[in-house]
């Protein structure tokens, strides 16, 4: 690419609508991760005193496809949090020099108390994001996990550790909560992604915001289902 495509690409990226643009597309790959590590969790329910989740973990960390995925995710994450921040702070700032002087309809009005909600909710999820890998990934690189037996291989038992963190109804707590605030991240953000890439239509839009409740209820409801059976396991409940 030349100098002047590179300077366009720079001024496109670092511009309202380009950092909209890298937010939608950035969010709809973090919703697919969700779907397929979601999937992956659930395993932890098996009944089968984790031999099903430590197979997926021991393949989710080994698979270099799967690998090389996640150094993209990590990017992505990141990515998503500082543009998400940066548009943010550039709303906050219009409106403070706006004032009160232009009057919006309640639509817009609607949606934009919805935007300028994303960037509390997106701090709150972010400040999660930290410490869920600091609780589960980075004990798992530091190697405070033992090795269980699964299919003739040693793996690391990583259900244990997740066994471990649920008992805590600290945490199971802080998880709960933290779904619920995905889930009202997600509402309004996935189908503000379809609307920034132009996907938005008369016929469809309808569709589209009923999808994304669909998604925004059942992928934190389905990851928050998972640590109160633990606990309630762990406490004997059932």
């Amino acid at each position: 690419m030349s100098p002047g495509g590179l300077d366009w690409l720079s001024k496109f990226l670092t511009s309202s609508i380009g950092r909209k643009l890298v937010m939608s597309l950035t969010g709809l790959f973090l919703i697919s991760f969700l779907v397929v590590h979601l999937v992956g969790n659930l395993q932890l329910l098996a009944g089968d005193g984790g031999d099903a989740f430590n197979a997926y973990a021991y393949f989710m960390t080994h698979n270099p496809v799967i690998k090389t995925v996640s150094y993209l995710l990590y990017f992505g994450i990141l990515l998503h949090a500082v543009q998400g921040w940066l548009l943010w702070r550039k709303n906050r700032t219009s409106r403070g020099a706006q004032g009160y002087k232009v009057k919006v309809t309640r639509s817009v009005g609607t949606n934009a108390n919805a935007a300028s909600n994303m960037g509390w909710l997106g701090t709150i999820i972010f400040i999660f994001i930290a410490l869920h890998m600091y609780q589960f990934w980075l004990q798992m690189k530091m190697g405070n996990t033992a090795y269980v037996e699964v299919d003739g291989q040693q793996v690391k038992d990583l259900y244990s550790l997740v066994v471990t963190a649920f008992a805590s109804p600290v945490y199971v707590a802080i998880y709960v909560i933290s779904m619920i605030v995905i889930g009202m991240h997600l509402i309004h953000g996935f189908w503000s992604a379809f609307q920034t890439l132009g996907l938005n239509h008369r016929k469809y839009t309808p569709l589209i915001r009923g999808l994304g409740a669909v998604i925004s209820i059942a992928i934190p409801a389905g990851f928050a289902v998972i640590p109160i059976v633990m606990y309630g396991q762990h406490m004997g409940w059932w």
